[in-house]
């Protein structure tokens, strides 16, 4: 039997996607206690990047920044038993995890800490055995199967729940690194694994769940991009990213670290519960439905909401893919024109351009033209620019299937320094770089021939 908790847990977020605040993590170790510290590096496009790195180099495919990251805390969170559960392995956890129980080593932990990875998320080497067998995976959106673009997938991963990583957890497991879990996975699990939830008992789990939407895109829930009353959100330099402190029944309080900046309260909670929501009455996960309709919020004192009243019902019988494939090029293109008349120099200049690649018989799938600091934001609801608009920068970028035209397209841009409208400057950066298009295929597959195959290793640092 599994040792479980009867105190609150606390769980805190400390990075909301690849790229996120470095210093964050740091934060949340050392400003105060915390039981866990969940980091959420992934996204769509961001496992396509992984392949293809993974691709070049086979010890690549993961977070590399999240190696230098607990190099930093692997002491602390040796020393205070702060679990550290994260996808940052991304499309190559087992490599992630040797390079993490090597960082171990050189932070002096070796013998005080084990690394659980979870497997089994990629499909990209089952992918065509699954087609052969009947799973089309069809576009969820156009229902085309994924027959029709097999040639270009560049990824394919399950978004697994948490019974992986409460397996990992289960083991003794210091830090858990997974592939493609789901966001909110990595603060349900530790809740599940420390109360012994049923994987029955919905209304828990979907506690959980909310729990982790709230803590997944980081300092979003204490004041990051708050649209409401932004300007009073004090020290966001400094800012504090959300803890979750939960309790054995589900309900749980999102607060901060004291002494950090930031804001916790209903209008940022309630920001972040409404952020990539769809039916709020049917949020879908791999171990249950929640419903978002039942949520109750309250003001539980300073930089503290609590959470209570979720309900949630049976998971489906399918697991959601992320299919990555590739789409073509693109390339974008600046220039920076001045008063008098910007906005009209920047139309002339996009207009001559036209005509050039039209004399040059480059065609393209599309051409966009945005007068950024006018209309790139609001497009037609911008209206027409005022004749003492100070400056605009003229964006222009293309996309289709040959790579050849783009990067022709690339060479067109300069030259409209000189002989094109006057008073241009801002091409410092020099010619555009043609990138490949990746193109998200979302797809549902039957959850039984993807849960036989999920593994749990360790790793000993």
């Amino acid at each position: 039997m599994t040792e479980t908790s009867a105190r609150p847990i606390r769980i805190a977020s400390g990075q909301g996607f690849w790229g996120d605040d470095l210093e964050a993590p740091i934060r949340q170790v050392e400003g105060g206690p915390v039981d866990y510290l969940m980091l959420d590096y992934l996204a769509e496009v961001t496992m396509s990047i992984m392949q293809k790195q993974r691709a070049r180099n086979p010890a690549a495919g993961y977070a590399r920044d999240f190696v230098p990251l607990m190099e930093r805390i692997f002491p602390a969170c040796a020393e205070r038993g702060i679990r550290v559960v994260t996808n940052a392995g991304g499309v190559n956890p087992a490599e992630c995890a040797r390079a993490v129980a090597e960082a171990g080593r050189r932070a002096g932990v070796e013998g005080r800490a084990r690394i659980g990875v979870v497997t089994g998320d990629d499909l990209m080497e089952r992918l065509d055995d699954l087609m052969d067998a009947g799973h089309a995976l069809r576009n969820m959106e156009t229902g085309e199967p994924l027959e029709t673009v097999r040639d270009s997938v560049r990824s394919a991963n399950v978004y697994l729940g948490a019974r992986p990583i409460v397996q990992a957890l289960q083991g003794e497991a210091l830090v858990v690194v997974t592939g493609r879990s789901t966001d909110t996975a990595l603060t349900y699990a530790p809740m599940a694994r420390e109360f012994g939830w049923a994987w029955d008992g919905y209304d828990q789990l979907a506690s959980g769940v909310v729990a982790g939407h709230i803590n997944e895109c980081g300092a979003q829930a204490s004041g990051g991009n708050c649209l409401a009353d932004w300007w009073d959100i004090p020290d966001l330099a400094e800012v504090g990213f959300p803890i979750v402190e939960a309790d054995a029944d589900g309900s749980f309080v999102v607060t901060r670290h004291p002494g950090l900046g930031g804001t916790v309260s209903l209008r940022t909670v309630k920001e972040q519960i409404l952020y990539e929501m769809g039916d709020p009455s049917t949020y879908i996960t791999p171990d249950v439905i929640a419903d978002f309709t039942t949520i109750r919020l309250a003001q539980d004192g300073d930089n503290r909401v609590r959470v209570s009243g979720i309900r949630g019902r049976a998971p489906t019988p399918h697991l959601k893919v992320s299919v990555a494939c590739s789409a073509g090029y693109k390339a974008v293109g600046t220039l920076v024109y001045a008063w008098p008349d910007a906005a009209a120099k920047a139309r002339a200049a996009a207009a001559i351009l036209r005509k050039r690649l039209d004399r040059l018989g480059l065609t393209f799938d599309r051409v966009l033209v945005e007068l950024v600091g006018w209309d790139a934001t609001h497009g037609p609801l911008a209206g027409e620019p005022p004749p003492d608009l100070p400056e605009v920068q003229l964006r222009i970028g293309v996309r289709g299937p040959d790579r050849a035209s783009v990067a022709r397209f690339t060479r067109e841009i300069a030259p409209l320094v000189l002989t094109g409208p006057p008073s241009v400057t801002g091409f410092a950066g020099g010619r555009p770089r043609v990138q490949e298009i990746v193109a998200y295929w979302p797809a549902l597959i039957d959850r039984t021939v993807v849960e036989p195959h999920l593994s749990v290793e360790f790793v000993e640092v």
